[in-house]
Order: C-alpha cells, then structure tokens, then sequence
C-alpha cells in the first residue's frame, strides 16, 4: 500500500535529520599524485655538465605539483624511491659531508616542506648502507612503508626465530578528511604499501648480508592487502619500486607490477624503477593494458618516469551508496616538464620546457648544493684528449678503458702476497652513460683539459666498491657471452642495412674484458637472454679469444677484477653469485679511478681495442647514437656518420 505523503515527508525528514553527512551516500574525486626516481636530482642542475638544465629535476616536478592540486579539491602525494643515490649531491651528503645526528637530509628538507602524504624505499636507498639509511630517512616527516624486506636474526618474546619481523612499516593508513562533489567533508582511511625488487640483496650484497631478508612482491602484498583491509582502510594504494614487464613473470622477479595488478582489494598501483612512462606507446602492446583510462588488469596505474621529468598523476572516482567507499572511475597520466617541438625548416628536434622550476629547493638547499659544487669542481688531473662515450656500445673505448685500467692498478696492488698474486689478471668495465632510455644527451662527453672530481663522477656513476673474483677461463668466456647480449643477430642473407645494438640490453651489463683479446660474432643469435638465462646452448659470440697471443684455456685459472654489483651476482652472469671473491674491498670505484688519475700529472686517453665487432661481408651495421658525437668522428675512422635526425640523435655505421 502507498502511504500518503504527508505521512511519508516527515518519516524522511526525521532519517535525514537523524543521520550524519558522512553516512548519506555521496561521490568525491581523489587524486594521487606521484614522484619517483628522482635520484637525488632535486635542483633541475646537471653536475656533470656543471649547468642548470630543462630535462630533469624535482624543483620542476613541484611546479606540476603544485599545479595539479590547485585542480582539485582532494589530494595525496606520494614518492617512490630511488631518492637517495644518483647525483654528487648524494655523494656529497652521504660521503663527502655525512651527515650529523639530528640533521636532516636535504631530500627530506625538499619533502617535508613539499608536503609528501607517504612514500616507499627503492633499492638504491641502500647502496649506501642500512645505517645511512635509517639516519636519512628518519629526517622524513612522513610516514615510509616497505612490506617485503625482512629482518634476519628477530626473535619473538619466546626466543624462537620470528620469521614476520619487518625490516621497515610494512604498511601505514592515512586518516584523512576529504571533500565531497556537494560540499561535504567524509574521513577516509587511505591505506599505503610498499614493496623494492628481492635482488637487493644482491646488489648490495655486502652491506645487507645476514641483516636482511626479501619476499616475493606478489605473495606478500597477497598475503597483507587483507590485512590491511582488515585493520580499516577503505582505499589500498600500493607503492612498488618494481617495473612492469612483458610475458610471464616469474618468483622473486625484478619487475612484478603485471603479476601485482592480479592481487585483489589493491585500488591502484603508483611504479617505478624502470624508468619507463605509463600510460605511454611502449606499453601499447602489453596483455591486461588499457593505455586510455591508464590501467593494468582494470587497476589504474602510473609511471612517471626518472628524475623529475614527470608527475604521475591517478583520478580516482570515489562512491559510497554500497555503505563503503569503492573505486567507481578513475584515469592516470603522467604530466611532461618539457616537451619535444620539430622545427620544419631546419628539420630538427628542440626540448622546449613547460614550467619553470620552483625556487623554494634553491632556497632549502643552498647550503648542500654550494658543498656539492665545491667538490666536483675538485682538480685530479688534465687530460690532452675529451672523453666520450657516444661510441662505448660498439667498439673499444676510452671512457670505459680508463676506468679498467684504474681496476687492473689497484687490484695489482691489493693482489700482492697473496696466493692469487702470480695468476693472470683481467679487469671487467662497462659503459654506463650511453643514451638508451636516458636520452640522446646522456653521455659521457668530457672536454680536453682539466680532469674534475665531477669528471671522474661521470665516467662512473655508482657509488659501487671494487671486487676481484677467481673464475676459470671457461668462465671467463660465459662471462663475454653474456656481455655480447648488446647486440642484435644480424642475418648475413637479410637485409643490406641491419640494426646492430639491442636497445633492451642494459648498458651496465655490456661487460669488456681487459687482458684478454677477442671478438663478437653477431651473426648468432645470443647465448643468454638478458635475465642470464641459457637460450641457446650450441650458440657462441665470442671468437678468437685469446690471452697473450694463445687461445684461452678453458681450465686456466685467471682473476677478474669487478665491482660487488657483477662480483655478487648482478645482471645474471654466469659462474658470479659472490662465492668466488678473493678481493673483497670496501673501497669505491670512483675512489681508486680518483686515486689513478692524481697520480698522472696528465693523461692521453685512448683504447687499446682488444675487442671488436666481427665485420658481416655485405652487410651495414648501423646504430643510433646522440648527435653530440658527430664533433668526435675523426677519432673514430672504423664509424661514419649516415644521418643526423635532427632530434639529438644520429645515424652511424660500424665500418668493415
């Protein structure tokens, strides 16, 4: 029966009356907001170049930043890591001029007054140690959340091994107090996890050994989402400094977003590490992808790139007329600080910024920044000849043989009286400045003259310690074949014009060995696929290997001086996983290449090309390189420029 309604109104009336706002069904829009990989690129100031620049920097970020909460009337911030190693100006700070109990960090002095809501550790957070790190980030005053690192060693209050003791927050719920589309205010308990790659502990290996312990990233936020449900939140935001990779996605990998866009009650996914931009055209062909509303498995997700030259940024699209607060819409994108203009009638490619950068980092961290500039500004040397590495991907360079002949002198050193002394010695280096997905400018370009401390920072990136391992000459030719993943199989029946450089293979993994002679044949196909895995057991790159004119002896015994990133297992090179160190240094790269170079009043730079791709009759092997290399062709007679692009890339040709 339909009641009449005047006796309805008032029955209404009172159930409205009678119930608070934030009970009545309602909609509010929230927007996450995503920083990562800054690398301690917190000023837009290339300390390489020494120079303010338009491409990067977190001080041009925060002018996005600022910009996308001024749209909106809710907001969240979140960083991903990969903060605190990257630049001198982390060096500085964790090197040069430690820091003091009580001081804050300058990331931290640019975070807290930027008003970060949370944030994640990314596994370059412990390259400089767990000390460091705790010191660092307890200047943070927000609240940090890592969910699969362990503690080793824990005991529980009955003196058993307690196997759930955290290393970090697992997780945190922020209590906060949102509007909504009508005007009117709802608390929210927005839950935030955290999750770094397992392989820290092989990257770091030295540092972290018997202290900790990682997780797969899937089955611990499997087996915490819940929880975390469970204990309020009513929004799950999941921070991975993890990356998002094609095909099946194994146990313990690396990159584990795909398989974490699979665990329910998680809303949405802010990621990093990779560097990559999602939504973005490389993951156009990916399963579970849907570039236009940027979501992965139905999860809206982003990836702002590296070093501040994106802001993430997720629309989420809140409703309450279940009883609970869901996810009913959202969208993601990432937002540029410059954009690329082709100029038609000069054919070329401009980087043109779209905001200027935010003085209020300038301002927090004057002090550091001086500090900084001081010490890569440090003489070590003069060099008669510019360094570069335009050309390190595809034949024997100065850039990378200087710092293996800095390995070679100080494991010579270290190798004295001992029982290793009289074995031979090789010294593994690779190039880490060589474009790829860096840009067309990020490369080692170093001028004639005076060698500074920033120089020295360029030609070795990684704040990485010297290691020597004892492997067999077998070994030693698994480890090349390895390397010779750099490059693409060519097909000598194909094509005229080949593309000789596999642009997937990371650069650091590209591995020349001194000591030894050899070459690369690229027309089989690669030994091991980038991950270290056997893909074609019959197949071998490396010809004519040889040590002091005879062919290498697979049962010989040789030392190989490295660094604790490839010594204890990084990158997947066969027979290296830490076993076989007999130089365990805790003396940095740099500081020995430093210690090198002071002791030459000058140096001339040059290659002693003990290795070289096997030319393919009939075939012309190009490769893309910056276009700031064409200024350098006259040293290089074996390459030949083909085509500047006009986009700061160039076209050459690896000559016969």
């Amino acid at each position: 029966m339909r009641l009449p309604a005047a006796l309805l109104m008032p029955a209404v009336l009172a159930g409205l009356l009678g119930a608070p706002p934030s009970s009545l069904a309602a909609e509010l829009q929230l927007r996450l907001l995503e920083t990562t990989d800054l690398h301690m690129n917190l000023l837009n100031y290339d300390y390489y170049q020494d120079k303010f620049t338009d491409e990067y920097g977190l001080a041009k970020s925060i002018t996005l930043i600022k910009a996308a909460r001024a749209e909106v009337k809710n907001s969240l911030l979140f960083d991903n890591g990969d903060l605190l190693q990257g630049s001198p100006l982390g060096d500085y700070v964790a090197r040069i001029q430690p820091l003091q109990p009580g001081q804050v960090h300058p990331a931290y002095k640019v975070l807290n007054a930027l008003g970060v809501d949370a944030a994640n550790i990314g596994n370059h957070e412990f390259n400089y140690g767990l000390p460091f790190l705790r010191q660092a980030i307890a200047g943070a005053a927000f609240p940090y959340v890592n969910a699969n690192v362990m503690l080793v060693g824990q005991k529980d209050s009955a003196g058993k091994p307690d196997n759930e003791a955290h290393a970090f927050t697992p997780y945190t719920i922020l209590d906060r107090s949102f509007v909504d589309e009508a005007g009117a205010r709802h608390p929210l308990k927005v839950g935030v996890i955290g999750f770094v790659p397992p392989q820290i502990l092989v990257w770091d290996k030295q540092s972290l050994e018997g202290k900790l312990t990682v997780r797969d990233i899937q089955e611990t936020a499997r087996r915490l989402v819940p929880k975390l449900r469970a204990e309020g939140a009513q929004i799950v935001v999941a921070i991975p400094h993890s990356g998002f990779e094609r095909g099946e996605t194994p146990r313990f990998a690396e990159n584990s977003v795909a398989r974490l866009a699979e665990v329910p009650g998680i809303d949405a996914i802010l990621f990093g590490h990779s560097h990559g931009e999602f939504p973005g055209l490389f993951f156009a062909k990916y399963p579970k992808v849907d570039l236009t509303r940027g979501t992965i498995n139905g999860v809206p997700a982003v990836m702002p790139g590296r070093w501040g030259d994106h802001l993430g940024v997720i629309d989420l699209r809140l409703d309450n007329a279940s009883g609970a607060w869901r996810v009913v819409d959202s969208r993601a994108e990432i937002r540029p600080i410059t954009e690329r203009v082709f100029d038609k009638s000069t054919g070329r490619t401009t980087v043109k910024p779209l905001v200027a950068a935010d003085p209020m980092v300038a301002a927090l961290i004057a002090a550091e920044h001086a500090g900084t500039l001081a010490y890569v500004r440090g003489e070590v040397t003069h060099t008669r000849t510019p360094i570069t590495s335009y050309f390190a991907q595809v034949t024997d360079d100065p850039s990378v043989q200087i710092v293996s002949d800095a390995q070679r002198a100080y494991a010579q050193r270290a190798l004295q009286g001992t029982e290793f002394e009289g074995l031979p010695l090789l010294s593994a280096a690779s190039p880490f400045r060589a474009g790829g997905r860096m840009g067309w400018t990020y490369y080692t370009d170093i001028p004639a003259g005076v060698l500074s401390v920033r120089n020295v920072a360029d030609l070795y990136i990684y704040p990485n310690t010297v290691k020597a391992v004892r492997i067999t000459g077998a070994a030693v030719r698994e480890w090349l074949e390895m390397s010779a993943g750099q490059f693409n199989r060519i097909d000598p029946d194909g094509p005229a014009e080949q593309n000789l450089v596999n642009d997937f293979f990371k650069t650091y993994n590209f591995d020349t060995l001194d000591g030894v002679t050899y070459q690369i044949d690229v027309t089989q196909p690669a030994r091991y696929s980038s991950e270290g895995k056997l893909v074609a057991p019959t197949a071998h790159r490396i010809t004519d290997l040889q040590y002091q004119g005879k062919p290498v002896d697979g049962g010989a015994q040789f030392v190989v001086v490295t660094n604790n990133y490839r010594a204890s297992g990084g990158g997947g090179f066969p027979g290296l996983d830490g076993s076989n160190i007999v130089v365990d240094s805790p003396d940095e790269t740099r500081e020995a290449l430093v210690q090198y170079l002071r002791a030459k009043p000058e140096i001339n730079p040059a290659a002693d090309n003990n290795w070289r791709v096997k030319p393919v009759p009939g075939i012309k092997l190009r490769f893309l390189s910056g276009s700031g290399a064409v200024a350098h062709l006259a040293r290089y007679p074996q390459i030949t420029l083909v085509k500047d692009n006009g986009d700061g890339s160039a076209l050459f040709e690896l000559k016969p």
